[in-house]
């Protein structure tokens, strides 16, 4: 089921808007059903988790800006190269793995990609 065509509609959609977040930038699972005012943040994590490999799946997270378990290693490195804002890891947090600053790294669509979309 890797081809785009082989996709329930619904996925296809998910992923179009994942691929439409900037680098550096991030949109909860919840922002993204809003955006599609379709489903809600279950079904879009259910579709990240199933298709979410080709499109840069680390920008649709959590809303409170844990990382990814069992991903945060990989989806740290991506953060750091592209410079999405992080913050500081608690002492108590297990590994010391930083959260995202959700305040400064969460995108609301804004800058034309969604008009140009036509998603």
């Amino acid at each position: 089921m890797g081809r785009m065509d082989e996709l329930p509609e619904y996925a296809e959609r998910v992923l179009e808007v994942a691929e439409l977040i900037p680098p550096g930038r991030v949109m909860t699972y919840g922002d993204v059903a809003e955006w599609l005012a379709e489903g809600g943040p279950r079904q879009v994590g259910r579709v990240m988790a199933l298709y979410g490999g080709a499109v840069p799946w680390w920008r649709v997270v959590r809303s409170d800006g844990t990382l990814l378990p069992g991903h945060e290693l990989r989806a740290l490195a991506h953060y750091r190269t592209e410079g999405t804002p992080l913050r500081r890891a608690a002492r108590s947090a297990e590994g010391h793995v930083p959260r995202l600053d959700m305040k400064r790294a969460r995108w609301d669509g804004e800058g034309g990609a969604r008009d140009s979309a036509h998603i």
